[in-house]
């Protein structure tokens, strides 16, 4: 499987139904055919755009559509999305809202890099924007980075946190969804060791694989079957001649898809049938329910092999961040150094991809904090995706997740006040009026 001309083929075949989808768009809306008595002209037709829109969102990276925000003062503020750190592999950006005071809360959204785009965190964004400051890893899609880049695995990924973290400050509170909630428990250990006052305020992880030991899913049986060396085989390609990245070892994105899509075949063919009907009776829409969710689903990004590989070894098969044996760069990294961040885990007890009880995990391996500054939580009827963007945040989730962030704000206030004083953004102290 790790040759170029099979990432080739792959695009080649996307391009096809592309293609097709198109024509048959085109065929259907030639006005003769309106004459035909029989339906399935425009059945051709619907099935057409239906086919041609889902296969071009698979490379296209989504907009985040978020063009203002409602202040407290009743106005509408416009944001703009703003480079804060700018890396080979991935960004540091600011929803930034013009004409806004500066507001008290300061949050960081690690996204996940699991095959699809941060855009997938776009309603978690907006739901946060009116009440605080967001900030949000925006990792890129693999295929479009030249190899003369270089390598970027779990290890990398850390020491990326870790700078964004000391870009923004020890008053930042950090919520990691997913896949990045173990890796983000190490960066914030790293710095408890090497740079204590970079430390996050709180930290709150949402459905992360801190253990996945502790109950078991697809995903966690999955792991166990397959070898690395099977994996690796079966999964891994080389970036094609259309992409920048060219030669770069990958785990393709249409690969991931296919993934997905087939852990639940049944329910995603009866959406696009669904779909096709309303379209064929006018009732589809740009924007609609369908257009809405698929446009996002679908677009998928590349992840280096080396990432996805180490993930799986090192995540869930030899347990080492759940071992407290994590090493990054040469630093075997401690989570009980953890001393002062404010830990909340959040979990959904329908959750099928990281069961209830892997994310609680990394409790108990914080081992140096006091017991009044962990907390769990779980969202009870809640699965995977709800949790951070669907109605269980929005109602339950969320009030509590800027509760836990209000009851811990101003513990680093004073490491705030020295950092601006150092980079000369305060004024010295007055020793006259002393």
């Amino acid at each position: 499987m790790r040759y170029m001309a099979t990432y080739d083929l792959m695009e080649t075949l996307r391009n096809t139904n592309q293609w097709l989808g198109a024509s048959a768009r085109a065929l259907g809306a030639y006005p003769a055919l309106a004459a035909v008595p029989n339906p399935y002209m425009s059945w051709v037709s619907a099935w057409g755009e239906v086919m041609e829109r889902s296969f071009a969102r698979m490379v296209v990276k989504p907009d985040w559509g978020i063009f203002s925000v409602v202040g407290v003062d009743g106005r509408d503020h416009v944001v703009a999305i703003e480079k804060v750190v700018s890396k080979p592999f991935g960004d540091l950006i600011h929803f930034n809202v013009q004409g806004r005071k500066e507001m008290p809360r300061r949050i960081l959204l690690v996204a996940p890099m699991s095959g699809h785009y941060a855009t997938l965190l776009r309603s978690t964004v907006a739901s946060l924007l009116p009440d605080a400051d967001v900030y949000v890893t925006d990792w890129h899609n693999a295929r479009d980075i030249p190899v003369s880049e270089g390598k970027f695995d779990i290890e990398d990924y850390t020491l990326y946190l870790v700078e964004f973290m000391r870009a923004l400050g020890p008053d930042i509170n950090v919520v990691a969804i997913c896949q990045p909630a173990p890796l983000t428990l190490a960066a914030t250990a790293y710095l408890a060791e090497v740079d204590p006052e970079a430390q996050p305020q709180t930290m709150t992880l949402i459905g992360g694989p801190i253990d996945p030991d502790v109950a078991a899913t697809d995903v966690t049986d999955f792991g166990r079957r397959v070898t690395m060396g099977q994996l690796e085989e079966a999964a891994i390609q080389q970036v094609g001649f259309k992409y920048p990245g060219t030669g770069r070892m990958v785990y393709p994105g249409l690969l991931q898809l296919a993934g997905f899509m087939s852990m639940n075949a049944q329910t995603h063919s009866k959406a696009f049938s669904d779909q096709i009907k309303s379209v064929m009776q006018g009732e589809a829409g740009d924007h609609d329910k369908h257009n809405k969710f698929y446009d996002e689903y679908l677009a998928v990004m590349d992840m280096t092999a080396e990432f996805y590989l180490s993930t799986v070894d090192r995540i869930f098969k030899k347990r080492e961040i759940a071992r407290n044996a994590f090493v990054v760069n040469g630093h075997r990294i401690d989570i009980g150094k953890i001393t002062n961040v404010a830990v909340k885990t959040v979990e959904g007890s329908k959750d099928d991809i990281t069961a209830p009880g892997q994310c609680a995990a990394a409790l108990p391996l914080c081992t140096g904090l006091p017991e009044e500054k962990k907390t769990g939580y779980i969202e009870i009827g809640a699965g995977h995706y709800g949790i951070f963007a669907g109605k269980s945040w929005r109602d339950h989730i969320r009030p509590l997740v800027l509760e836990f962030i209000d009851q811990n704000s101003g513990a680093h206030a004073e490491l705030v006040k020295k950092r601006k004083f150092l980079k000369g953004k305060l004024p010295k102290p007055d020793l006259k009026a002393v």
